[in-house]
């Protein structure tokens, strides 16, 4: 029988890895978030489900971070030059979670859309504007241009990334409520989960970028400064992350039951394991170790938007945070130390009516083309 296949390319965007395809050569769906249609084709290409979590019958590496598909086309919005959706792959499972965003994936976006014609740089250098279906935030992508093709070669070093790269700066607009439609969920800064076994566990529920549930490495034994192996290796651990993941996912309102924490959304929230204590980084920034788990796995390093959401989190009255991080300035740069290395991350959040705002989130990510043609299918 022949393999049915489709144009894709791979490309790294930050410390991830996504197979790219234009929106008109995969199936149609009826709106841009109901993608069931395309559940087949990302599957089989990323080798999922695969028992073994490895995907080695397709393009993933068995780690979520590199298990992912961005899906592109030319926007219809006066506010926007390209759509983009994304979509996290489940390795073990036949999950694919449509719900939130992956920020080092969108670093990747504008170089695309250049290189593809979707967008035309003519000048030294480009700034993408780019429409995340997913959660229908705006994104600027600015970054330098090369003989009218996305600059790759450059002296920025991205830590968890060998070599360097073109510096590719990216300002997430509006950050706040992006699956929910609250900057903090329950409308308030703390929160208390009730666990099983009578366990109860105090958190900060955040939605900036991607929904984040937050909470302090030394209330459930930890330091906060333990390798991803060291995490993955710890059975109750892990056990206990995605009982705060699934009990967070439904005081946020992502889910009506926890049968559809359990099923449909398996990524969300992220849960970020904060280390209790501040340090001044040699940058001179206010800074704070992390540790992240991502679709139920350690992160090696971070995802982008767990890091957003976590700057934004740091400017805002007396969640977990701000306690670690109380004289953060409102335009100061945060400073995230992670499995890999360190993070700089620029959150502006404002007042407005007594409410605070998140007005924009940046950072600077590195990302280029890896392989284009053809992905086949099983």
């Amino acid at each position: 029988m022949t393999q049915r296949s489709f144009p894709a390319i791979l490309m790294r965007g930050g410390t991830s890895k996504a197979l790219f395809f234009h929106r008109r050569d995969l199936p149609e769906t009826s709106s841009a978030h109901n993608c069931q249609a395309w559940n087949e084709v990302f599957l089989s290409a990323m080798g999922s489900p695969d028992p073994y979590g490895r995907q080695l019958n397709g393009m993933g590496g068995g780690e979520s971070s590199l298990s992912k598909v961005a899906v592109i086309a030319p926007s219809t919005r006066p506010d926007a030059d390209v759509d983009y959706t994304f979509a996290q792959v489940g390795i073990k499972d036949q999950s694919v979670g449509y719900k939130g965003n992956c920020g080092n994936i969108s670093s990747a976006v504008g170089p695309f859309a250049v290189d593809e014609g979707l967008v035309k740089a003519t000048d030294d250098s480009a700034t993408v504007r780019i429409f995340n279906t997913n959660t229908s935030k705006l994104i600027h992508a600015t970054f330098a241009v090369e003989n009218g093709k996305a600059a790759v070669k450059g002296e920025y070093v991205l830590k968890g990334v060998a070599g360097s790269g073109s510096p590719i700066r990216l300002s997430f607009m509006n950050p706040g409520g992006a699956a929910t439609g609250r900057l903090l969920p329950t409308g308030s800064p703390l929160d208390v989960l009730d666990l099983d076994g009578g366990v109860s566990v105090e958190v900060s529920l955040i939605d900036a970028a991607n929904p984040v549930v937050c909470l302090l490495a030394s209330s459930i034994g930890l330091n906060g400064s333990e390798s991803p192996a060291e995490l993955r290796g710890n059975n109750v651990a892990m056990a206990l992350f995605e009982q705060i993941r699934i009990a967070s996912a439904l005081k946020m309102g992502l889910v009506e039951n926890r049968e559809e924490a359990e099923t449909k959304m398996k990524n969300l929230p992220l849960v970020a394991l904060l280390a209790d204590r501040a340090y001044p980084h040699a940058s001179g920034n206010h800074g704070l170790e992390v540790r992240m788990i991502s679709a139920g796995l350690p992160h090696r390093a971070i995802p982008l938007t767990g890091a957003m959401c976590l700057a934004i989190g740091a400017h805002l009255k007396d969640t977990l945070v701000n306690k670690i991080l109380p004289h953060s300035d409102l335009e100061s740069t945060i400073s995230i130390t992670h499995a890999s290395g360190v993070i700089d991350i620029n959150a502006i959040v404002e007042t407005v009516a007594g409410e605070q705002f998140a007005k924009e989130v940046s950072v600077v990510r590195t990302a280029r083309r890896l392989m284009e043609g053809r992905v086949f299918l099983v």
